[in-house]
């Protein structure tokens, strides 16, 4: 290997460890999830084609993106008048009670598969909260990531796994029992169900969110307990 490509490559490796030290260090932790994963696409692009490909050998998961499906933000105030045991209810109740933005994500322009894939998973982020049944604690976070990981080997789901356990093990090694708990129990998970990522859940906010969990394969996520 030449010395400037070997040059290249560290760099582009110091790049995102910078910048997941920051996402550890952030008060504002969405935008360093952006922050990482851009920064991934510039400098690993052969990791995100290599996800994207692992996500189209899905059936379901290629139509979407063949597609280009995508869906306005979500309308809080008409999902609350949903049946009170659709996802599109569990959703609105979800997104009131923690004071979420259901547009929170960071945009980007849909050009090809890669693109339109990313901006799905951003896009229905806390839809999967709700299914899975993961909390919004950083071990529920986590396990959510770990679910993902399985499910679509998104770059940025194993650099958050990585930087969550660093930073239990340096900062708060009392919660690494609870962290891995979820982190093995969300990957079973992921592994298990059929892929979320295919799901036009906007079609159908008012099927019950049990139906919803039967058909893919999900058991909500229990209490833990160590």
């Amino acid at each position: 290997m030449h010395f400037k490509e070997l040059r290249r490559l560290n760099l582009n490796y110091l790049n995102t460890v910078r910048s997941v030290l920051n996402l550890l260090k952030s008060s504002d932790g969405t935008e360093s999830v952006y922050d990482v994963e851009d920064a991934l696409l510039r400098s690993h692009p052969q990791t995100m084609e290599a996800s994207v490909k692992y996500m189209l050998s899905d059936p379901g998961v290629a139509a979407l993106a063949n597609d280009r499906y995508s869906a306005p933000v979500p309308d809080i105030e008409q999902l609350m008048t949903c049946p009170p045991d659709s996802l599109g209810y569990a959703f609105a109740q979800y997104i009131s009670g923690a004071g979420f933005d259901p547009g929170f994500y960071r945009k980007i322009e849909v050009v090809d598969d890669a693109t339109c894939l990313l901006f799905r998973l951003r896009q229905t982020h806390d839809v999967w909260h709700v299914v899975t049944g993961m909390s919004v604690d950083v071990p529920g976070e986590i396990g959510l990531k770990a679910f993902e990981i399985a499910q679509t080997h998104r770059p940025l789901a194993g650099i958050l796994v990585a930087g969550a356990f660093l930073n239990t093990m340096l900062n708060q090694p009392e919660q690494l029992g609870r962290l891995l708990d979820r982190i093995a129990a969300g990957y079973r998970m992921g592994a298990k169900a059929k892929p979320l990522l295919a799901q036009r859940w906007e079609e159908h906010w008012e099927k019950p969110l049990t139906e919803w969990r039967s058909e893919l394969g999900i058991e909500p996520m229990p209490v833990y307990s160590p």
